[in-house]
């Protein structure tokens, strides 16, 4: 007679974690290249459904579903050719940052206007995740799904901290007023207290985010200036692209020639600057005198200040991946080294172990070492900002050039290793979202995937077809007023993580009040 009972049970007992799981599918939906933004706000009313006054043993197993469910299937590019072991080890590992967030957010839950709680226990997850382990991987930060979004103003407010609050606020504002809105038909009586808090909950961050729109301008303050970006495609896809360095390095150089070609015929605008990617020349012009010569004729046939990715190979020490102003008359006149060197792909911690695992990590002979300098080039009188590649992902990066007096940020980048998947679009969005934080024009010049140019309001003025040599040429406006976001920095992000402490010490004394008292009861 248990049969029955026990089978029905079992179903029920999985709604939850099926929830939580679906949430972070969603979560993953939510994000470039669909433009599905809102689909955030569901998402995070379900998870608030999964999690609502959970044990925390449960709260970590839900959250690491949701965040399996949000992961998996975003950084699926991770795996394009090294296979599904780096790929997995890299989700089973982020998605105990969203794990812990799941645990804290079922321990808020039971307090008074717990939705501004969770949504920071939310940040405080993300800036984790952001820092550690190894510099931290920041990558699917709830902001950067937001490029296309209503909220996309409060990131000129607050940064990427504020934007991604606001998303998760609203979200789980809108599953309290659901749930509480549905007590009160059933109880016929509710105290208006919780439901209008609910209700905040939804509206506050949808009125902040209309309040934040003046803050977002395309409006030129210090003139323009004329971009180009090339795009020299490569010879094919994959991790085996740099054995045909040469060709790359050709390619670049080719496109630029074209272009100067298009500009002696009139089809073309006159560049100010030309910005090449990360990596359009692979074999170091400082050591190589054909390499150096070949640069030198592109950059001397368009007759503009040019920045080249190159990789720098001293004697001794570390590689360098290194953006290069390239003057045409005088050469090479400055240098920004890499300053977030990736792991696992510029350089392998703890190798011994990794090879274990997989033998990919002896493609990386030589670790890259990182640089300590911010990047401002002055090219012809426009002061840029320099961002390498993967570095877009963290606050800090694209900051540090604004405030170090960037009227432009370029973000040289190479995503020829991922093929034709989404990281390419994840990262033009990530771009966007840069964009309207530090209110400056975006150029985006990538080897072979997207590249762009975006305007200070986020929208995309040109783009680049993947895989295709091309060259966009735009004028840019150029602007030196700093938003709230510049100037504040890492402030909000540090109010948040203190409203998340404060709401995980409340939810501990509760508990234990509460063990007290039934202990004593």
């Amino acid at each position: 007679g248990t049969a029955a009972p026990r089978r029905t049970r079992l179903p029920l007992r999985l709604v939850r974690p099926a929830a939580a799981g679906l949430a972070g599918v969603l979560l993953y939906l939510s994000f470039p290249p669909r433009p599905l933004w809102w689909l955030a706000l569901p998402a995070f009313a379900l998870l608030g459904w999964a999690l609502h006054g959970r044990g925390l043993r449960a709260g970590f197993g839900l959250g690491y579903l949701a965040g399996l469910g949000f992961l998996a299937p975003l950084l699926v590019w991770t795996g394009e050719e090294v296979g599904a072991g780096p790929w997995l080890a890299l989700v089973a590992v982020e998605a105990l940052f969203t794990a812990a967030t799941g645990l804290l957010t079922a321990a808020v839950s039971r307090l008074p206007a717990w939705p501004v709680f969770a949504a920071a226990v939310w940040t405080a997850g993300e800036a984790a995740r952001a820092r550690f382990p190894f510099g931290g991987f920041p990558w699917g930060k709830v902001a950067f799904g937001q490029a296309d979004g209503f909220f996309l103003p409060l990131a000129a407010l607050g940064g990427t901290p504020v934007l991604g609050f606001a998303v998760a606020l609203c979200g789980y504002g809108l599953y309290e007023a659901v749930r509480l809105a549905l007590v009160r038909r059933r109880a016929g009586a509710l105290p208006r207290g919780p439901l209008a808090a609910a209700a905040l909950a939804v509206l506050v961050p949808c009125a902040a985010a209309g309040a934040a729109l003046p803050l977002v301008s395309d409006a030129a303050e210090d003139g323009t200036a004329t971009v180009a970006a090339v795009q020299g495609n490569v010879p094919r896809l994959g991790l085996d692209f740099n054995e045909q360095r040469r060709q790359v390095l050709d390619n670049h150089a080719k496109r630029t020639r074209q272009l100067a070609d298009d500009v002696a015929a009139g089809r073309e605008p006159r560049p100010d600057l030309v910005l090449w990617p990360e990596n359009s020349s692979d074999l170091d012009p400082y050591r190589n005198p054909d390499a150096r010569a070949v640069i030198d004729g592109a950059v001397r046939a368009i007759g503009a200040p040019t920045v080249v990715g190159a990789v720098l190979t001293p004697d001794t020490g570390k590689l360098r991946n290194t953006l290069i102003q390239w003057d045409p008359r005088r050469g090479p006149v400055a240098t920004y080294d890499k300053r977030h060197v990736q792991p696992f792909g510029e350089y392998i911690p703890m190798r011994s172990l990794v090879r274990v695992f997989n033998k990919n990590v002896d493609r990386v002979s030589r670790d890259f070492g990182p640089g300590r300098q911010v990047g401002v080039f002055d090219l012809a009188g426009t002061r840029v900002g320099l961002v390498t590649c993967f570095e877009a992902a963290f606050d800090w990066a694209a900051r540090d050039t604004v405030t170090g007096g960037a009227q432009l940020i370029a973000v040289p980048s190479n995503n020829a290793t991922f093929g034709r998947s989404d990281m390419t679009y994840q990262q033009l969005a990530m771009d966007r979202v840069r964009a309207v934080e530090h209110s400056r024009a975006v150029v985006v010049p990538v080897t072979s995937g997207v590249s762009a140019v975006i305007r200070p309001d986020g929208t995309i003025a040109e783009r680049t077809r993947m895989f295709t040599p091309d060259a966009l040429v735009d004028e840019v406006p150029l602007r030196s007023s700093l938003t709230p976001a510049t100037r504040l920095g890492v402030l909000p992000e540090i109010v948040l993580l203190a409203v998340a402490g404060a709401g995980a010490a409340w939810a501990g004394t509760a508990a234990v009040r509460r063990r007290r008292a039934a202990a004593t009861g």
